[in-house]
């Protein structure tokens, strides 16, 4: 007999409990695998895309700084720096307010002028100079070719010969060539003015007229050093004049000043991306009181060499190339004094890396100290002429100098005539070179077109 209905249908649902149980259970689970994998999934795409973001916005703030030039960019002026004001050279500060302490002055490094030349050379160099690279010091590094020329005046029977034959006259032999260089450097040994009164107490006294330099300019010299004997032969206002017409003619000058302040200063120019200083000294004066000071006019003297040994170590600091145009030794004596290698050797302790000498009106040897070059004097080059034949040998001195102060030298004999030097070749341009090697180290050589080592 079978059982009630009521009674298959309830067993029927106790069967059927434990399979929907497990239906559920089962069904529960994968639910909850799949929020967890849409969770992980929503996770992980999210994250790859904020980080996408972040680092597109990062790429793309830095396009925009190295297109502003913000604080990011490393040419820009950090943020409370010392303002650079550039003039030739977009990596070389101004420096002209900068101070050089001296005895009794707070002198300040510039334009020993207080202006900039205005030669052609000058302007084609604000022109044509490249941005400086400091990290270019190799072979292909830019390079500056210099020439120095030894003692000039324009006084007395060098003036009579000037009036008859024109003021270009000391440059008829030398055509182009002070043109082709970046820098041509004189010794100016006379006060130029047509007014100043005599010194008593020098048995040669010099004055040499303004039309003189307007001869010099054009002939492509930019540059003189007035630290000497003679620049203040017409008293302070001699030296003032002079100054005045420097100034005019767009000739730059160091060694000498309106005071101290200015005498020692050096004067910087810009060539071929390469920063230049150039200052002058004199161990040689008649009197004490042409030492310039805080207010009087007068020379840089090197009797006591603290003051110009510290504005050589503050041009160091802001020139690529350091020249000093020093007045020392014995007159017409080819022997060196003792202070001629003291201070050359103190200069170049102190930074300089090229030191060119004057005052002997004859020619010296040169010297490699620490790898830089000295040439202890370059003899007279636009002078009256002497009886004694030592006078009469003189040469250009070339120097073709690397951003990192490294210079090679090379030197063209010359004769020294009455206010015109005249080219030498053959054997007597040979004469002169053997006479300088003579003179120098024995580890210095002369070859025969003038080029100047060392071993």
């Amino acid at each position: 007999m079978y059982p009630p209905r009521s009674q298959r249908n309830e067993g029927r649902k106790r069967a059927r409990k434990p399979k929907i149980g497990k239906a559920w259970i089962i069904t529960n689970l994968v639910l909850l695998f799949m929020i967890v994998g849409l969770f992980g999934y929503y996770y992980i795409f999210e994250h790859d895309s904020s980080g996408s973001l972040a680092e597109n916005a990062k790429h793309s703030q830095t396009e925009r700084n190295i297109q502003t030039g913000s604080d990011n960019d490393e040419n820009s002026t950090p943020s409370g720096s010392e303002d650079v004001n550039e003039t030739k050279d977009s990596t070389v500060p101004d420096t002209s307010s900068r101070p050089v302490t001296t005895p009794g002055t707070n002198a300040s490094e510039g334009s020993s002028s207080g202006a900039k030349s205005s030669s052609e050379k000058d302007r084609q160099a604000q022109e044509n100079s490249p941005k400086k690279d400091t990290n270019n010091d190799d072979g292909n590094s830019p390079a500056v070719t210099l020439h120095f020329i030894g003692d000039v005046q324009f006084s007395g029977k060098v003036e009579q010969r000037l009036e008859q034959n024109g003021f270009d006259f000391p440059y008829q032999y030398l055509g182009s060539l002070f043109h082709k260089d970046d820098l041509t450097i004189a010794n100016l040994e006379t006060p130029v003015t047509t007014n100043g009164v005599g010194a008593l107490n020098k048995t040669y006294v010099y004055k040499s007229s303004p039309k003189a330099l307007t001869a010099m300019a054009a002939a492509g010299v930019d540059a003189v050093n007035l630290a000497n004997n003679h620049i203040l032969d017409q008293g302070t206002s001699g030296l003032l004049d002079t100054l005045k017409y420097l100034d005019e003619k767009g000739i730059a000058h160091a060694g000498a000043g309106r005071n101290a302040k200015e005498a020692y200063a050096p004067h910087y120019f810009e060539r071929n991306g390469i920063k230049i200083a150039l200052l002058g000294a004199t161990r040689v004066m008649p009197e004490a009181n042409w030492n310039a000071s805080a207010k009087q006019p007068g020379v840089a003297g090197a009797y006591d060499s603290t003051a110009i040994v510290k504005s050589i170590r503050e041009a160091r600091n802001q020139a690529d190339l350091v020249i000093v145009v020093a007045h020392w030794g014995k007159e017409r004596a080819t022997a060196l004094e003792p202070h001629q290698t003291e201070l050359s050797h103190a200069f170049i302790d102190a930074g300089a890396d090229l030191v060119i000498g004057g005052h002997p009106h004859v020619l010296q040897g040169m010297e490699q100290y620490k790898g830089k070059w000295i040439a202890y004097s370059t003899g007279n080059f636009i002078f009256s002429k002497s009886t004694v034949p030592a006078t009469w040998d003189t040469a250009i001195f070339q120097a073709t100098c690397t951003r990192n102060g490294d210079c090679k030298m090379k030197l063209t004999p010359y004769r020294a005539e009455l206010g015109q030097p005249i080219p030498l070749k053959d054997v007597e341009a040979s004469k002169i070179l053997q006479k300088v090697a003579a003179l120098s180290p024995s580890n210095v050589s002369i070859g025969v077109d003038g080029t100047v080592s060392a071993q």
